[in-house]
């Protein structure tokens, strides 16, 4: 073990509280709020299949009144035998009827499962499905605010871990306690002939093994909630350790072991929590489940003194030992039923918690504004992000006509990316207001907007897709248009190396797939450039550090390249290279959110501040 366990493990302990005491009061609220989620859950079922659903149903009852029918026909088979037998006829027709009536209610109550079995295989598949899409369909209404969320990404995955099972489940809780139910008041039925007392005592031998059980599940959800960012340590994790794109820092600076450790470390905690949590829930469940067994055989015993005194027959005796055996049975099942329909209740608030996040309604249904000739207007935009303390920007002014080019200078962190996610609708400004074409922002359609801007972020993403779809991502509408692909490569400059590859745009890049290609930086900086040119309709162009994995030479073609094709288009250029910057035809130099210098590159040279000081370091190094 390596010398950073125990500190691991220490810094573990103190980082993690300890769990939420679990009263007794709430675990009763927490019951008695058992059918919360029960109807949606039923009704999701029944939208996924309403066929399966109602077979389910259907065999469901036939399931629960079966087995005291066939109790019954079993004492009536020993009966007929015993009287036979005392009458001393050799006549086995009625025993070998009822025998064969027995046959086929066994026969039917096999069938009857093994019909239930492939009604939940079937839609425990489809339900997971439908599930995992609910998810995924809310995530697409979510803000980028939700993403840039620690707790929002606690309930998504408390979301995710539980929810794809756990509606079918409840279900099946539903229809096993329909089941049992109907098994119990068959049998008690039957039962109730020999003395009210025995029902009665079957009903109430189960009682104190399910309370337990109810707070015991009540204790193992709070403390799945409670855990909920140290499960997702781990899963990051492991995304580090067995991933490709960390795989070379982490050994190169030897991070693998500790890494390893820190996870090692998560699983010992959690795990001695699952392990104390599981020895009481074991031990209450096996003493207190003694009374039930007790109750049996007290049972048994009353029966069978009953049918030595004469009071009983033979048959009479079977029947009974079998009723109450098939009655506790289904008494354990139903309690057993409510207990996992309260568990599963619990487990589904996480996923209704998520699919009710709530999301602002969008207000904007402009598609056009009524001077095109005005572009973009910032009138003293000020931002800052949810649950900081500092504005990212503050009293920002711009104004940039079409046909014109800006680029934003400053340190990481001055706020130039956040005023793209502005422009861009991700975030709306917290005070002032952006204009495009004489109109807010907030006012215009989102997808119009979006159609009206082609964007390059300096984290833009890899798919692990085909070439030409990574280019065609530029614009969903046209995802699959290998003509579009081509012309966007042209205008990216990367058709020239695209050509080269094994099958041009149909190459699988990444390795996460069968002959997946890696691309060098500079390669997939040019697929992301041809996917801001996919939208030919966007006459905004946004470039965040978009060669800063090229060479000068590189740089200098595709941005000689660049302005021919943005002539007409308004264009923003974020870059920390001056030799790219001064191509601009405004640059504003932004510094803690705030405009400190603006103009042209020999206007900004000889006012002699910020930028030319900037400049002439970098130019510094090149002498």
């Amino acid at each position: 073990m390596s010398a950073s366990a125990p500190r691991a493990r220490s810094r573990l302990r103190h980082a993690l509280p300890a769990p939420p005491a679990s009263g007794q009061d709430a675990t009763l609220r927490g019951f008695f709020g058992v059918f919360r989620y029960s109807r949606r859950a039923l009704e999701l079922v029944w939208r996924t299949n309403r066929a399966l659903t109602i077979a389910f149903a259907l065999l469901t009852v036939v399931a629960g009144v079966l087995p005291a029918l066939t109790a019954y026909v079993t004492g009536l088979i020993v009966d007929a035998a015993n009287s036979a037998i005392r009458a001393g006829s050799r006549d086995a027709g009625q025993v070998v009827d009822l025998v064969l009536l027995e046959g086929v209610l066994v026969a039917s109550i096999a069938a009857a499962q093994r019909g239930l079995t492939f009604c939940q295989s079937l839609l425990r598949a489809q339900l997971g499905q439908r599930v995992n899409e609910m998810i995924l369909e809310k995530a697409l209404t979510l803000t980028l605010a939700h993403f840039e969320d620690s707790e929002f990404y606690d309930k998504l995955t408390r979301a995710r871990r539980e929810a794809s099972t756990r509606p079918l489940s409840l279900v099946t809780s539903t229809f096993g306690l329909l089941q049992n139910a109907l098994s119990l008041v068959t049998s008690g039925a039957l039962l109730v002939r020999f003395s009210p007392w025995a029902v009665a005592v079957l009903l109430l031998a189960g009682v104190p093994a399910f309370v337990a059980e109810a707070k015991f599940s009540g204790d193992a959800f709070r403390l799945f909630r409670w855990r909920t960012p140290e499960t997702r340590m781990q899963t990051y994790l492991e995304t580090v350790l067995a991933r490709e794109d960390h795989a070379k820092e982490v050994k190169l600076y030897g991070l693998g072991r500790r890494l390893l450790e820190r996870y090692r470390a998560i699983f010992r905690t959690l795990y001695g929590q699952d392990r104390a949590l599981t020895i009481r829930r074991d031990l209450w469940g096996f003493s207190l489940g003694l009374i039930a067994t007790a109750a049996l055989y007290g049972a048994y015993a009353w029966i069978g003194i009953s049918t030595v005194r004469g009071l009983l027959t033979l048959g009479q005796m079977i029947r009974y030992f079998t009723l109450f055996r098939q009655g506790q049975g289904a008494v354990t099942a139903i309690l057993s039923c409510l207990g996992g329909m309260y568990e599963d209740n619990l487990y589904l608030s996480t996923l209704y918690e998520y699919l009710e996040t709530p999301v602002p309604e969008p207000s904007g249904t402009l598609v056009r504004g009524p001077d095109p000739a005005d572009g973009i207007r910032f009138e003293t935009v000020s931002f800052t992000y949810p649950g900081a303390q500092q504005p990212a920007l503050e009293g920002v002014s711009l104004h940039l006509a079409p046909g014109r080019s800006l680029a934003l200078v400053g340190e990481n962190g001055s706020g130039k990316t956040t005023l793209i996610k502005l422009l861009t609708r991700l975030y709306a400004p917290t005070e002032g207001r952006i204009l495009l074409d004489g109109r807010d922002l907030a006012e215009w359609d989102e997808g119009a907007l979006r159609e009206r801007i082609g964007v390059i972020f300096q984290d833009f993403n890899r798919y692990q897709m085909l070439v030409g779809e990574n280019v065609g991502a530029g614009d969903e509408r046209y995802f699959e248009d290998e003509a579009r692909w081509r012309a966007a490569a042209a205008k990216g400059t990367a058709s020239e190396f695209v050509e080269t590859l094994p099958a041009g745009y149909r190459t699988q890049l990444g390795k996460w797939f069968r002959d997946g290609r890696e691309l060098s930086g500079g390669q997939w900086q040019k697929i992301a450039l041809s996917r801001a040119f996919m939208r030919t309709r966007a006459d905004i162009l946004v470039l965040d550090e978009p060669t800063a994995a090229m060479d000068a030479q590189a740089e200098a073609e595709i941005f000689a390249h660049f302005r021919q094709l943005a002539e007409s288009r308004i264009t923003i250029l974020i870059s920390h290279r001056f030799s790219t910057v001064r191509m601009a035809d405004e640059i504003v130099v932004l510094e803690r959110g705030r405009i400190i210098e603006r103009g042209s590159h020999e206007e900004l040279i000889r006012l002699a501040g910020r930028y030319a000081h900037l400049f002439t370091l970098q130019a510094r190094g090149y002498r």
